[in-house]
Parts: structure tokens; sequence; C-alpha cells
């Protein structure tokens, strides 16, 4: 771009172009960027090449753990192999090391929606990284609380069956 054209900017949400004395978006109201090369094209940087490699079909369902880090890099590793898959991921402090004395160190849970779950776990597996026994159990609070509660009963039950038998 020369000195004599005016400064271009462009919409980052939905790529609409505008002029210098424009610093909003007038369809969606997002702030305008500069366009750079002047093809009104928002060149992709490293975070949207990652989303489009996402696959729609793994993003559905609660965030299940898939695989576990020794430290951030580790973990990170695995992230970038599910995501050459498809897969998205996200990273968690492990539990127990959630201090704040441990927030820059200390092992990571990866994170996958349950409906990537399968295909993530298959790839961690060829690439060696977790066993073939790390099949992590999914219990829902609601199934948990329904089994604690039974058992209550059950108890209560047998107690009070002891007391009439004795009494």
């Amino acid at each position: 771009m020369s000195r004599d054209e005016p400064d271009r900017f462009v919409c980052p949400s939905c790529g609409t172009a505008g002029s210098a004395d424009e610093r909003f978006c007038p369809h969606c109201g997002m702030p305008l960027v500069h366009d750079a090369d002047g093809t009104g094209e928002l060149p992709l940087d490293d975070r949207r090449r990652q989303l489009r490699k996402i696959k729609p079909q793994y993003t559905e369902g609660e965030l299940v753990r898939v695989a576990g880090g020794r430290n951030q890099a580790e973990a990170e590793l695995i992230q970038g192999l599910l995501l050459e898959q498809g897969v998205p991921s996200m990273l968690r402090r492990s539990r127990g090391f959630d201090v704040p004395d441990m927030l820059a160190a200390g092992p990571r849970d990866v994170m996958v929606p349950l409906s990537a779950a399968s295909v993530a776990r298959e790839t961690l597996l060829e690439a060696k990284l977790i066993g073939a026994g790390s099949e992590v159990a999914l219990v829902s609070p609601q199934r948990l609380l329904t089994g604690l509660l039974a058992t209550i009963v059950l108890v209560a039950l047998i107690a009070w069956i002891g007391v009439e038998l004795v009494g």
C-alpha cells in the first residue's frame, strides 16, 4: 500500500470493509481493524488456523477427561495431537494442584467434549500416550446421588429389621 492510498479497515467478525473515519462496523458493531494487505480479508492467525481444524461433530456434550500430562508442555503436546484429528480440547489443572503455589506447575488434565472422547482415546492409543485400560468412567451426579440414597435406605431397612427382631 502506498502513502497516497487511504487506510482501509475491515470488520473481524463479518468482513465488511470500512473507511478510515469509521471505527465500528455498520452491520454488526464490532471494532474495525486495519486491513494491512488491502484485500479486505483478515490474515489467518494461529488461533483461526486452529479453529478451522476442529470438526463440528466433535463439539457436543459435556467435557470428559481423556488424558493427563505431567506438566503444561506435555499436556499441550497431547492437545496438538488431538487438534490434528479435529478434536477440540481444553487443559485443566489436575485436582489437588489448583492451589496458588502450584499455578504455574503441576499436572494437567486434557478434557474433550463427550462426542469426541472415543476418537481422542483412539488417537492417543495410536500415539502410545495412554494405555488400553485408561478408560475413564463417567458417572453423572444424579446417578451417584441415586446410588447413595438407595444405599442409605437399604442400611436403614436392615437396621429397622434388626431392631424388630431383637425387640
